[in-house]
C-alpha cells in the first residue's frame, strides 16, 4: 500500500490492456453518435509509484459506437521513452519525447494526439495504438499545450508551448490540413504555469496565476505558490503582429488551470471564466496531487467558478465569483468556442472533507440557472463531452457524454445524457472499471479516414 491518493480509490491504475467487443447497452444509442469517445489518464505500470499524479504514465480508453451499437471498448498505454523509464531531462536538456502523454486526446486534420504540456503530442491510430512523437514537421520544437483549440469557423488549430525558462511563451498556429502557419515568441510571459488558454473572434487569451516554477519541489513538476508572482490576464490580437501588441492586466492571487470559455460581449470587453482556486484550495490540491499530508479529501478543492470583463479600452479588470460549488473539467459546445455561449457544464466535486456527491452539471449564464445530474454514492463522471444532436438547432441539443467510475459495483458505465435536461438516455456497460482520468473528446469517424478501422 503506497498511501498515494492518486494510486487508490476512483484512481487505482489499469494492470493491463483489454479488448472487448460488442457491449451491452441500455436505452437507445443516438445513431448520429457514430465514432468514438476517446479518454486519456495516468496510469502508472504495475509496481511504478510515481512522485505525482501528473508523473503517472498515459493511457487512453477509447469506447467506439456506430449505427446505435457499442462495438468496442479498448485501453492501451501511450507508448513513449517515458513509459520505458526514460528521464525527461538528459545531459542535453529536455527530451520532449520523453512524455506521460498521459493529459489529453485531441484530433486535428485526421491524426489523433495524446498529449502532456511539457512535451511533443503522439500520433496514435483510431484503435489507439502508438505511432509516435509528433512535431508538425520540424516547425514545433517547443513543448505543446494538452489544451490546443480549434477555431469552428476556420478550422485551425491554435496552441502554446510554456516553459519555466526563456522562452516562456510560444504561440503557434496550425492550418485545417495541420501545417504551422505561425510561430511567435510571446514577450513579458513569465515562469508562471500556463496550463490552457482561450480564443475569442479576435484575440488570444492566456492566463498567468499565482503558481510559478519552483526549483526546490522535488516531485518531478516544479511549480508551487508564491505570493510574489503577480496574477495576470495576458490579451493578444490574433494575427502575424498579434503578440507585440499583448497587453497584461493584473487580477486577484488564484490559479485556474482550465479556462471555459471567452469571448468579446457587446461593450468589447473580453470576457473570461475558468474554475478558479485560492492559496488553501492550491494547498489542499497540491498536496493530493503528491500524496504529501494535509491534504483534502479529493483532486480538486475549494474551485469555484471566476468570471473576469477585461475591458480593453478602459484598461481595467471586472472580477466576480459566480458560483459556490467545487467543480473542475468544464466543457462547451465547441461550436461556441470563442462567441459567447449560454451553456456549460463541469463536474461537481464535494468538499476539501469529503462532504457532499459527484455529477454533471449545466449551467445557464443568462438566467442563471444550475442544475445537477447526481451521478450517485462512490460514482465519479469524467469530463461531460458534449456532442450535438442531428439537426441541432439550439445551443443545448445534444448529449454529454461521460464514464463513471463505480466503486461499490467495481465497474464503469458510459453515459450518454440529453444536454438539455441531463436526462439519462442510454448506458454503455464496459468491461473494466475505467480508472478515473483527465481529458478526453468525442472523435466522428468523418475526422479519421471516414472511420473504417474496425
Amino acid at each position: 500500500m503506497t498511501g498515494k491518493p492518486y494510486l487508490t480509490g476512483h484512481y487505482e491504475p489499469a494492470v493491463d490492456e483489454i479488448s472487448a467487443t460488442e457491449l451491452s447497452v441500455e436505452g437507445a444509442l443516438p445513431p448520429e453518435l457514430t465514432g468514438r469517445l476517446v479518454r486519456n489518464g495516468h496510469n502508472p505500470k504495475p509496481g511504478v509509484t510515481p512522485t505525482h499524479w501528473f508523473k503517472g504514465s498515459g493511457m487512453v480508453h477509447g469506447i467506439r459506437l456506430r449505427d446505435g451499437r457499442a462495438e468496442w471498448y479498448r485501453n492501451r498505454w501511450v507508448r513513449t521513452p517515458a513509459l520505458d523509464g526514460a528521464p525527461y531531462m538528459t545531459e542535453n536538456g529536455p527530451d520532449l519525447t520523453a512524455s506521460t502523454a498521459g493529459t489529453h486526446v485531441v484530433e486535428h486534420a485526421g491524426r489523433l494526439f495524446a498529449l502532456c504540456e511539457a512535451n511533443l503530442p503522439f500520433e496514435l491510430t483510431p484503435d489507439l495504438d502508438t505511432v509516435g512523437a509528433h512535431d508538425f514537421d520540424g516547425k514545433l520544437r517547443s513543448a505543446m499545450t494538452a489544451h490546443p483549440k480549434t477555431d469552428p469557423a476556420s478550422g485551425e488549430l491554435h496552441f502554446f508551448g510554456s516553459s519555466p525558462f526563456p522562452p516562456y511563451l510560444v504561440y503557434y498556429v496550425a492550418d485545417a490540413n495541420g501545417r504551422v502557419t505561425h510561430c511567435a515568441e510571446v514577450p513579458g510571459a513569465t515562469a508562471s504555469l500556463k496550463h490552457d488558454f482561450a480564443l475569442t473572434a479576435h484575440h488570444v487569451v492566456f492566463i498567468e496565476g499565482t503558481v510559478t516554477f519552483d526549483a526546490t519541489e522535488h516531485s518531478g513538476i516544479p511549480y508551487g505558490w508564491d505570493d510574489h508572482q503577480p496574477a495576470r490576464i495576458g490579451i493578444m490580437p490574433r494575427g502575424r503582429d498579434g503578440a507585440a501588441r499583448i497587453r497584461w492586466f493584473p487580477i486577484e492571487p488564484g490559479s485556474a488551470l482550465h479556462a471555459v470559455n471567452a469571448y468579446e460581449d457587446a461593450r468589447g470587453r473580453v470576457v473570461l471564466e475558468a474554475p478558479t482556486v485560492d492559496r488553501e484550495g492550491f494547498r489542499l490540491s497540491w498536496n493530493w496531487w503528491v500524496g504529501a499530508p494535509g491534504r483534502g479529501a479529493e483532486p480538486v478543492v475549494r474551485a469555484f467558478t471566476r468570471r473576469w470583463m477585461v475591458d480593453l479600452a478602459a484598461g481595467t479588470v471586472g472580477e466576480e465569483t459566480v458560483d459556490d460549488l467545487a467543480i473542475e473539467f468544464p466543457t462547451l459546445n465547441d461550436a461556441f468556442l470563442g462567441t459567447e455561449n449560454r451553456h456549460q457544464y463541469a463536474v461537481s466535486f464535494p468538499d476539501a472533507r469529503g462532504f457532499g456527491g459527484y455529477g454533471i452539471v449545466k449551467y445557464d449564464r443568462v438566467t442563471g440557472a444550475r442544475l445537477i445530474h447526481e451521478a450517485g454514492d462512490a460514482r465519479l463522471p469524467s469530463e461531460a463531452v458534449f456532442v450535438p444532436a442531428a439537426g441541432a438547432t439550439g445551443e443545448d441539443d445534444g448529449y454529454l457524454l461521460t464514464v463513471i467510475s463505480d466503486l461499490k459495483q467495481n465497474a464503469s458505465q458510459l453515459l450518454v445524457l440529453d444536454a438539455s435536461c441531463l436526462d439519462r438516455i442510454a448506458t454503455v456497460h464496459l468491461p473494466r472499471r475505467v480508472t478515473a482520468g483527465i481529458h478526453g473528446s468525442w472523435i466522428p469517424d468523418t475526422a479519421l479516414d471516414g472511420g473504417t478501422s474496425d
